[in-house]
């Protein structure tokens, strides 16, 4: 079975950083994407940083989230930078098998692993 859990939430000032880590075991697949959602109070979950053949940014993160890999672990991080309000939301962690694209998750999750989530708040 595998299991997925995240780490390094918190509460931050806007402008401050923060780095989540996500490790991934008991994968039953060799070649595999990982990667990061979010969902916020009332809101549709959102795809923020994807690690797959190609890397995936939202486009409200670029610039300010680096998302990061290790194969060997496995583990995925994202680092995020300058964070603003806007950014509080649930963060989750997606391990999925290497056909399994970010857009194909947000129609069907239950083709990824996920974690429980960890909380990220923004103040102002």
């Amino acid at each position: 079975q595998v299991q997925v859990a995240e780490s390094g939430g918190g509460l931050v000032q806007a402008g401050g950083s923060l780095r989540l880590s996500c490790t991934a075991s008991g994968l039953t697949f060799d070649d595999y994407n990982m990667g990061w959602f979010r969902q916020a109070p009332g809101k549709g979950r959102e795809a923020v940083a994807w690690s797959g053949s190609t890397t995936y940014y939202a486009d409200s993160v670029k610039g300010r989230f680096t998302i990061s890999r290790d194969n060997a672990k496995p583990t995925v991080d994202l680092q995020m930078n300058n964070l603003k309000p806007d950014d509080t939301a649930m963060y989750l962690c997606a391990v999925a098998p290497r056909r399994i694209d970010w857009w194909l998750l947000l129609l069907r999750p239950t083709n990824a692993a996920w974690g429980q989530g960890t909380q990220v708040t923004v103040s102002s």
